[in-house]
């Protein structure tokens, strides 16, 4: 059956279509495509997002393995590097302090109707792709290849079975959602 879906661009994009809208409905029904929550979040008043992000790595991370294991998916890790991690962190947390959203929960405030997430979010999206598009190719790749690390993963570093990785962080991160969620945050 995934080779099917595999050799089927069509129905890769309805699935993935239809990925993100059941995506952008529990971003919206956890309360993380609203300003308010977001900008606690910022504040450090309030950490919805925190432990929905935390709760959606050790899922993914549990899951994508798993399916690894079972020969049902391929890992394809993009190559990275220290210094586009950082200017790609930059770039989004500014965008993220300015307007309140970042690109998952922009997309579903608009779809829940937000207009702040519509025009200054939207058009500013679109604004910065635009301009990153034309200025690519002229960009200094020495600041973005510092620190370049490759298509490796964290368990391929540590040269060690990747659920000598997951288990424990996975117990540390519940471990830590745990005590968020006592200690009332």
């Amino acid at each position: 059956m995934l080779r099917l879906i595999h050799a089927q661009k069509r129905l890769q994009l309805g699935i993935g279509f239809g990925v993100g809208i059941v995506f952008g409905f529990l971003l919206q029904k956890g309360g993380v495509t609203k300003y308010d929550i977001l900008i606690g979040q910022l504040l450090l008043t309030d950490f919805t997002v925190f432990k929905i992000m935390l709760s959606a790595v050790v899922t993914g991370m549990i899951g994508v393995y798993l399916l690894r294991d079972l020969g049902l998916a391929q890992l394809h890790p993009k190559p990275g590097s220290l210094g586009s991690s950082a200017i790609g962190g930059l770039i989004f947390g500014v965008g993220f302090g300015l307007l309140g959203y970042c690109p998952g929960t922009l997309v579903g405030a608009i779809g829940q109707g937000s207009l702040d997430a519509l025009l200054g979010g939207f058009i500013g999206i679109l604004m910065g792709v635009g301009l990153f598009s034309e200025l690519f190719l002229g960009l200094d790749r020495s600041i973005l290849n510092k620190g370049h690390f490759g298509e490796i993963t964290l368990p391929q570093w540590l040269k060690v079975n990747h659920w000598l990785v997951i288990f424990p962080l996975a117990i540390g991160i519940i471990g830590l959602l745990f005590l968020i969620e006592r200690s009332g945050l």
